[in-house]
Order: C-alpha cells, then structure tokens, then sequence
C-alpha cells in the first residue's frame, strides 16, 4: 500500500456507559503505534483527536429517557465524518482509533461518500445492529452498524444527506458471540454473511477471511474493517468494556489482519473499545498496535 496513513483519534465515549474508552486513542499512541508503522517503512501522519462534546459526569452516568447521549453522538458524528472524508479526499489511507464502536457512524459515513458500493467488515463480538426500540440499554455503541445500513434513528441515518451508506448484502460479520433477538431476526431477514465463533472453531479463521475475502471482492468498490477488540477473547484482551468469554485469539487476530492485508481491498479502517481504566499495564492498546503492525505489512524476517 503506497498511500499516506493517517491516524485520526475519536475519543467518544457517548455510546456505552463506562469511563474510560475516550482516553483509547492516546492509549494507543503511548504504545507506540506511529513509530511502529514508520519502522515497517510507511508514511503516517498523526492528525490528533477530533474534538468530542464535554462529558457531563451525572448525565452520562444516569439513565436516560430514549437513546442515550443522542446530542453528543450526532455533533461528534458530524465532526467525525467531515475528518475522515477530508482524509480519503487526499487520498490518504484513514485509520480511526476509538473510542466507543459508536463512532463508526461518523467514521463510516466519511467514507461513504466516496464509495457507490461500500463493503463493511464488522470484526466484534456484537452485531451492533439493534434499533432503539429492540435496544435493552439504549446504548448506541450497540447500534452503529443498523443506523449505517439504513434504520434507526433519521437524523443520524441521513448523516451526510444520504442513506444507506452500507447495503446489508455487502456486509460481513466476524467473530459472532452475543446477539440480541432483534439483531439476530435481522441477520436472517438479509442474509447478512455471518461467520460466529463456531464457525471460526470448525472452520478455521484463514477459510473464513478467504472467504469474506471472496465475497465482497467482485461486488465492492472499497471495503471498511471496523475492528473492536472486544472480538478477542478477554483472558488476552482484558482493556474493553462489553467483554465475552470465548473469543478470538490474538494470534488468530493477527493472522486475520496478515489475510486481509494481502487482499489489498482495505481502503480504511478503525479500531475501537480500547479502554484502559479497564486494561491491565497497557496491554490491550499495546495488542492494537501490535494487530495494526500486522494489518499494515509488519513480518518478523
């Protein structure tokens, strides 16, 4: 890849309901992640942090009536969009740090606009596809990649002036473990191509990148990965806050990300849910560097 990475910070923490995942993307510049990409020999600029609303600790922490943080999630998604279109505009390779999943919806809708047939590969432990009316918690980090298909709430929906930026076909999930009724109703209504961790287990994670691989090739003109490190199981990746049990490995991760470089169909990206009040010495931002060393060419000879 020959083009200029740039990494844009999204410290969001509007979507889910625990301190601490705002400070993700500093978290992962302290690990190291520029020098990183450097040493493998590319250009990276560090664009900072797109500014995020302030955090009003008793409104955050209480239950809201409806969606939860609505006002904040819609500035920053605006604020967030306009960034990272402004980053393909320049023809640049955008990798968005996060921050709560949340903000995929401005991310992703940056990128749409660029793209007539977008490709989504959601690599998580959640589908993230409820509405606010199926949504037991009203948190919107479980919502991004519905609003981004076409349904949800409409302002959010029409980010950007048009919808959907993802048809459900050209989106892939990996890493399935917790789906809610409404989300999994959804996935059968559009056949949306799911790959859960029993599938990953009988299959094996290179036949199912290949095949992901396979399947958005011919029908896409960029692909986004979105990648939440919840995805990994928590005994390795402890510094997240939606953990479940029963993950993916770290080196499958890393193989994953190898697979999916070689394809050469990524044209952005974001990894989200690092949080490290939750983490232990750093090593969960110090995993995303790793797994971004991977994704971007990094081999050991």
């Amino acid at each position: 890849m020959n083009k200029i990475i740039e990494l844009i910070g999204a410290p969001t923490t509007f979507g889910q309901k625990k301190l601490g995942v705002d400070l993700g993307p500093d978290a992962i510049r302290y690990a190291g992640v520029l020098p990183r990409l450097k040493r493998i020999g590319h250009e990276v600029i560090d664009a900072g942090n797109v500014e995020s609303p302030p955090v009003d600790i008793e409104k955050f922490m209480s239950q809201q009536e409806g969606l939860q943080n609505y006002e904040e999630i819609l500035t920053f998604s605006k604020s967030l969009k306009d960034k990272v279109s402004e980053s393909i505009r320049q023809d640049h390779f955008p990798v968005i740090l996060g921050g709560d999943h949340s903000l995929a919806i401005g991310s992703i809708s940056g990128v749409a606009e660029h793209y007539d047939d977008l490709g989504i590969i959601w690599y998580d432990a959640h589908g993230d596809l409820n509405v606010p009316e199926e949504s037991p918690s009203g948190n919107m980090h479980g919502m991004p990649l519905r609003i981004l298909a076409g349904e949800g709430d409409e302002k959010l929906v029409q980010l950007g002036g048009f919808a959907p930026k993802v048809k459900p076909e050209n989106i892939v999930l990996i890493g399935m473990r917790d789906l809610d009724f409404g989300e999994r109703e959804y996935i059968k209504k559009h056949q949306i191509r799911t790959y859960t961790m029993a599938d990953i287990d009988e299959r094996g994670i290179r036949s199912v990148i290949e095949e992901s691989i396979a399947y958005l090739k011919d029908k896409t003109d960029g692909v986004h990965l979105s990648l939440d490190v919840d995805a990994l199981d928590p005994n390795e990746t402890p510094g997240t806050g939606t953990k479940v049990l029963g993950g993916l490995t770290y080196r499958e991760s890393h193989y994953a990300l190898e697979l999916l470089n070689q394809s050469d169909m990524i044209t952005s990206m974001d990894i989200v849910e690092v949080n490290p009040l939750l983490d232990v010495e750093n090593r969960t931002a110090q995993q995303a560097v790793a797994l971004l060393g991977s994704f971007f060419g990094e081999t050991l000879l």
